[in-house]
């Protein structure tokens, strides 16, 4: 039983993408960097399925300090990963997870460039196509989602452990459920994944209900300077935010326990549009944006070198907080209401 859109992607890019993946001794799979519950699920439950028929496999991101973060240690098959320093130079065979751009898997990047194949798999509408071959659908909740699929065609098996890690890509990505881009199709793929036995509760904990003290040390700090822009937005209201380096260091929070603040933030009824800017370890600003509907937040954050989906996507930026803003605002018009 398929669980997507099935006209998404094009029966002959399936077919390819199988042929290399049964064909391949060994493969190299890659997720974007500073890697979300949908990336990091997608990547290693297709490698833990394949691991399992004796295929070699690595998977790793690209980032600069390679650390899993904490709300995701949890997952099956960490075994897999190899920092970037370890990564084939030129795999026969890459595969890419969650990577709207090449650009987005960081150090991986030239290896990606370098790939004899390149499998790239996908949900998101900005997505640029810079693979061989693509296993792309908008349409799909997640990236686990095509996962699932793909992990049919080639006749593996989602034992409990592969569940584990899809499951945790697909409620991260529709936000248990909540976002608008739930479907059937979602919940079904849900029902087959709890039937393997995963508990879901135990799941929820470690993505949802966990966090050190000094997390909410930092939350305040950052709350304590939100500002609520009524006219932004056309109008709509944009509510924002920033966490420093130096808030982070005050307390200890490493930099993977800011994910989360935008959810907090993004509850404001005076806004459309949230926004929290994130100041990484090494001065980069990385910046989440949500929207409640009325403004395409992925088109946005494109126009200056990122993406995701309508109503959650994010960039990166060198520029000071007032400058990334300033750069961001006059993209955030509604629809309907761009010349």
């Amino acid at each position: 039983m398929t669980t997507i859109d099935e006209t998404a992607i094009g029966e002959t890019d399936w077919r390819r993408a199988a042929d290399l993946i049964d064909a391949a001794g060994s493969l190299a799979l890659a997720c974007h960097v500073s890697p979300d519950g949908d990336a990091l699920g997608a990547m290693l439950g297709l490698g833990l399925a394949l691991a399992r028929t004796g295929k070699k496999v690595v998977a790793s991101f690209g980032d600069r300090v390679f650390a899993v973060p904490r709300l995701l240690r949890f997952l099956p098959g960490q075994r897999l990963l190899v920092e970037p320093s370890a990564y084939p130079a030129e795999p026969d065979l890459m595969v890419t997870f969650d990577a709207s751009t090449m650009e987005r898997l960081g150090l991986l990047a030239p290896h990606a460039g370098k790939a004899g194949e390149l499998v790239v798999i996908d949900h998101h509408v900005s997505n640029t196509r810079f693979g061989t071959v693509h296993l792309v659908d908008p349409t799909a909740a997640s990236t686990t989602m095509v996962v699932e699929e793909l992990i049919r065609r080639l006749g593996l098996t989602v034992d409990r452990e592969v569940a584990t890690c899809l499951y945790a890509g697909l409620v991260t990505d529709t936000g248990s459920f909540r976002h608008s881009i739930t479907t059937p199709a979602a919940h079904a793929m849900a029902g087959r994944l709890l039937a393997t036995g995963l508990r879901p509760e135990e799941i929820a904990r470690e993505l949802w209900d966990r966090s050190p003290f000094a997390y909410l040390r930092v939350l305040g700090t950052a709350l304590g300077r939100a500002a609520l822009e009524p006219d932004a937005a056309g109008g709509l209201g944009l509510v924002w935010t920033y966490v420093s380096r130096a808030d982070r260091a005050a307390e200890g929070l490493p930099y993977d326990e800011v994910e989360g603040m935008i959810d907090v933030v993004r509850r404001v009824d005076e806004a459309e549009v949230a926004v929290v800017l994130k100041e990484d370890d090494e001065g980069g600003w990385n910046v989440s944006t949500r929207s409640k509907g009325a403004v395409d937040v992925a088109r946005a954050c494109a126009a200056l070198g990122g993406g995701g989906h309508p109503r959650a996507a994010g960039f990166s930026s060198a520029l000071s907080v007032a400058d990334t803003l300033a750069a961001l605002r006059p993209h955030l018009a509604p629809e309907g209401s761009r010349p």
